[in-house]
C-alpha cells in the first residue's frame, strides 16, 4: 500500500464477536513490520461504546506475531498499549485480528494531571508496565473455548512483550516516533 492509503482495523473476540472497528492510513513499513496511523479524533466504536481519541497513535502490524502495538502521541494516560491478538491478517485494505484480552500497558511519564490522582489510587506510577485484564483472559478461555495453542500463544507474547518492552528493545526504542511524525505531516498536508 502507498503512504496515505485509508485503512480500516475491525477487531473481534473470539466466535466472531465484534469488537473494536476504527479507520486509519497506511504509512509505510520499515524493519519493525508495517505502520499504520491514526489521527487524533479518530471515531472508535465497538458494540455498546464510542468514542473520539484525544491524540494521534501509530499501530505496528508485524507479520505472525500474537500483538498490535499501538504507540500515542504524548497527552493521555499511556503512552504504549499493546493489544495481545491473533496474528492480523489484511483483507484488502482491512486489518483484521482476533483480541485475545490481554494487554501489556507502558504508563505515561509524566502522567496527565487528569489522571495521575487516579493512577496512584490504583498502586500505579508513571512510566509504569503492567499486564491488564488477564482475569478477562482467564474467564474466555472457559467462556469462550479458547484452544491451547492460542492460550499458549497469546501468553508466550504477552510474556515476551513485558520483558521487551521493559529493555527497550525495538521498536520500544523510540523507534515509532518517525512514524507519528509520518502521520502529522500526512494528515497536516
Amino acid at each position: 500500500m502507498e503512504p496515505g492509503t485509508p485503512i480500516r482495523c475491525e477487531m473481534t473476540k473470539w466466535g466472531d464477536r465484534p469488537h473494536w472497528q476504527f479507520p486509519g492510513l497506511h504509512l509505510g513499513a520499515d524493519e519493525h513490520g508495517e505502520w499504520l496511523g491514526f489521527p487524533a479524533g479518530t471515531h472508535n466504536q465497538r458494540p455498546g461504546h464510542q468514542f473520539h481519541s484525544a491524540v494521534a497513535a501509530v499501530t505496528l502490524v508485524q507479520p505472525d506475531r500474537w500483538h498490535l502495538p499501538t504507540f500515542q502521541a504524548p497527552g493521555i494516560w499511556c503512552d504504549l498499549y499493546i493489544d495481545i491478538t491473533t496474528p492480523a491478517t489484511w483483507d484488502g485494505h482491512v486489518l483484521r485480528a482476533v483480541d485475545l484480552d490481554l494487554d501489556v500497558i507502558r504508563l505515561s511519564d509524566p502522567l496527565p494531571d487528569e489522571v495521575r490522582d487516579e493512577a496512584v489510587d490504583e498502586g500505579r506510577t508513571a512510566g509504569e508496565i503492567f499486564v491488564d485484564d488477564e482475569d478477562e483472559f482467564a474467564e474466555h478461555q472457559v467462556a469462550f473455548g479458547y484452544p491451547a495453542h492460542v492460550v499458549a500463544g497469546a501468553q508466550a507474547s504477552c510474556d515476551e512483550l513485558v520483558a521487551a518492552v521493559r529493555a527497550g528493545v525495538p521498536p520500544y526504542d523510540g523507534a515509532h516516533r518517525r512514524w507519528l511524525d509520518e502521520l502529522s505531516r500526512l494528515t497536516s498536508a
